[in-house]
């Protein structure tokens, strides 16, 4: 028999510490119990419904028996059967369900005799998931709303929120994108080692918008999103593994984890102990993961060597130069400067063009850097992107010209969501009273 965890403390202390245990099973397991669920169900809105459910009963039901030692298991099980009763009720008024509920009860009797092949393939099915959710019959915007909801757990407003749009306009794109896989219907699956070249660019293009909102979060209190970096890196991980060989865009999936890891490296050292924004220039780079930076630093040489990449190996090499460098004076601007040169050539962004301009500062001087900026500002594209007048603003404070960049840094304020960034824009423009 399998090993319980039994509660012997006071009734409330017992519901306290029931909910704590819930609470830290949901913000970690949820989104494989949720992946799990529509494997099993086969419908993204039965099982989000039945996993609910299922915590629900664990916080009544936990306090009062023994908890079990392997929970994510029982909730599995526990949802499947709870989503059992709501297809049985279901089938009273519609008798197309009766048939998917004998169905279901059939695949309960047999998971409960293979718990081992189930529990086993728990960690591919995030995988399948995420596959589903970047289906290229589904669009772009729908691909990116349903895998932020579904596999990384945001909230709808989270994620209207992040992406400037109304969380109306977020839920439809999720609700067509869930009809698209359950009409067409798209299968449940990670694609044959024939078919994932075609596949591949989307997942790694929805991971690097993952990754970039936890690396850098589009509002809140904190600038970063430990969970959601997290999640990204795991999911990049599970990628590299499945890759089939590196000439079938085996380098780009390698780079976007040698990336990925490789920014994770710097966390500690971006925030100060009350949650205050330090620039690269200002970081303890002492903080910086060594471990992390040595992984990273590997994937990106197997990367390289790996034959033609694209731009996720050009930006892991891109921070390589920084994780390498000691200081910001010791690192090798030119290097970077010519790195994204090379990246505009394959990748054509007015953000590279933001960021090539940036490095071109620190190597030929502020006035150097601002006419870049400029160039790149007169294009339209980053008007309402505060980063960008963030950068002029401090170009001009280095200029010594305060009243243009006060009202860069007012016009980076006004555009940004991000409290720590809100607050960090307020001091410079204090500063310069």
């Amino acid at each position: 028999m399998s090993e319980r965890v039994v509660y012997e403390r006071p009734p409330q202390q017992i519901n306290d510490q029931i909910r704590a245990l819930l609470d830290s099973l949901y913000r970690a397991d949820s989104g494989r119990i949720l992946a799990t669920l529509i494997r099993l169900l086969g419908d993204f809105d039965l099982a989000e419904e039945a996993m609910h459910e299922a915590f629900a009963a664990a916080l009544s039901l936990w306090p009062t028996s023994e908890v079990p030692a392997n929970p994510r298991p029982w909730l599995i099980s526990t949802a499947r059967f709870k989503a059992i009763d709501t297809l049985r009720r279901r089938a009273r008024f519609d008798a197309s369900q009766d048939e998917l509920v004998h169905y279901l009860e059939a695949q309960s009797t047999s998971a409960e005799s293979s718990k081992e092949n189930e529990d086993a393939s728990l960690e591919d099915d995030r995988l399948r998931l995420i596959f589903t959710c970047c289906h290229p019959a589904l669009p772009p915007e729908g691909q990116l709303a349903l895998t932020l909801r579904e596999v990384c757990g945001l909230t709808t407003e989270e994620i209207a929120r992040a992406f400037l749009i109304t969380p109306a306009t977020l839920a439809q794109r999720i609700v067509r994108a869930k009809t698209k896989i359950r009409e067409t219907p798209i299968p449940y699956e990670v694609p044959t080692p024939e078919e994932l070249p075609q596949r591949l660019g989307a997942v790694l293009h929805v991971i690097y918008l993952v990754f970039n909102e936890g690396y850098s979060a589009a509002a809140g209190a904190e600038v970063t999103r430990a969970d959601l970096t997290r999640e990204a890196i795991r999911l990049g991980r599970l990628l590299n593994e499945l890759q089939p060989e590196p000439e079938v865009m085996g380098a780009e999936v390698t780079g976007l984890l040698a990336l990925m890891l490789l920014q994770e490296s710097r966390r500690a050292a971006r925030t100060s102990p009350r949650g205050e924004l330090i620039l690269l220039e200002n970081q303890d780079r002492a903080l910086w993961n060594k471990e992390q930076i040595a992984e990273g630093v590997a994937l990106l040489q197997k990367a390289l060597k790996s034959g033609p990449f694209g731009s996720y190996t050009l930006q892991a090499a891109i921070a390589t130069v920084h994780a390498r460098a000691e200081s910001v004076a010791a690192t090798d601007w030119r290097q970077i400067v010519a790195l994204y040169d090379q990246l505009l050539r394959i990748q054509p962004s007015p953000v590279v063009q933001l960021n090539r301009a940036v490095a071109i500062a620190m190597c030929d001087g502020p006035e150097a850097g601002l006419a870049e900026i400029d160039a790149v500002l007169k294009q339209g594209e980053l008007d309402n992107y505060y980063l960008a007048h963030s950068a002029r603003a401090d170009l001009y404070r280095r200029l010594g010209r305060t009243a243009e960049a006060r009202a860069s840094y007012e016009k980076a304020l006004a555009l940004t969501q991000q409290e720590p960034e809100r607050r960090f824009l307020a001091r410079r423009i204090e500063e310069l009273k």
